[in-house]
């Protein structure tokens, strides 16, 4: 049994967005100390670990450990109908998931069947990274966009002084170097020079929900995943990417 409030229905609206941006179902770990989310996109080659504190919830009464299976799809549609100044109860209701929006003009109340996960995320990757670099959300939003113009792909590069990403395709070659504690890079740590490249549709995906104006966290080794950090609020997000391989 579960008795979970949130004061700004919108801001778990937003969570919720930054799953739904890979995953189409899942299932929310309910234990005393928060709630988390760990899932595969359908093709495999991208997982989310989501993780929001107890503390982000104006109550939060959670007598055991609960798993509850969601179409995120669906559930994403009901808090997208959100409004400003709403709160959000959710709780258990048999098989059910019962969301209950409270504004200044009344409540309005929806169930959702709680389902059997096809298949659950496996342990996050455990990677020595090489290289990590903190970036603006913004500047990044910009660089995908760039690599978007010539490519379906992006390639990251460190030194041990800057950032170069790369797209190539039929239309052409970008190439744009970032240095270090710069307005778009706040940080650069390189234990070693790392190269990889990555499905740039993915990304998009990954960051999409990333506040403007937070600070996202990309953890690179040569020829390995990439992991992506961020926060939304308290909530914290760590994705994973596999390189793409040429043939």
């Amino acid at each position: 049994m579960f008795e979970i409030k949130i004061d700004d229905a919108k801001y778990w609206k937003n969570c919720v967005e930054s799953i739904q941006s890979l995953v189409d179902e899942g299932t929310f770990n309910i234990s005393k100390e928060g709630i988390s989310l760990k899932a595969m996109d359908p093709s495999g080659i991208s997982m989310v670990a989501f993780f929001i504190p107890n503390k982000a919830f104006s109550k939060y009464e959670v007598e055991k450990q609960t798993a509850v299976g969601i179409n995120i799809d669906n559930l994403s549609k009901i808090l997208a109908s959100s409004r400003s100044g709403e709160q959000l109860v959710m709780k258990d209701s048999g098989n059910r998931l019962s969301m209950e929006f409270i504004g200044q003009s009344g409540r309005r109340r929806f169930k959702l069947p709680i389902i059997d996960v096809r298949k659950e995320a496996d342990k996050e990757p455990k990677i020595t990274f090489e290289s990590i670099v903190e970036v603006r959300s913004d500047a990044l939003k910009e660089i995908l966009k760039d690599a978007n113009l010539l490519s379906t792909y992006i390639g990251f590069k460190t030194d041990k002084d800057s950032f170069l990403v790369l797209a190539k395709g039929d239309a052409g070659e970008l190439e744009e170097e970032h240095l270090n504690n710069t307005d778009a890079v706040k940080k650069l740590s390189i234990t070693k020079a790392s190269s990889a490249t990555f499905n740039l549709e993915y990304l998009e995906r990954i960051i999409r929900a990333c506040p403007m104006d937070s600070t996202v966290s990309l953890s690179l080794k040569s020829e390995e995943p990439v992991r992506v950090d961020y926060r939304i609020g308290e909530a914290t997000l760590a994705y994973y990417l596999a390189p793409y391989m040429e043939s």
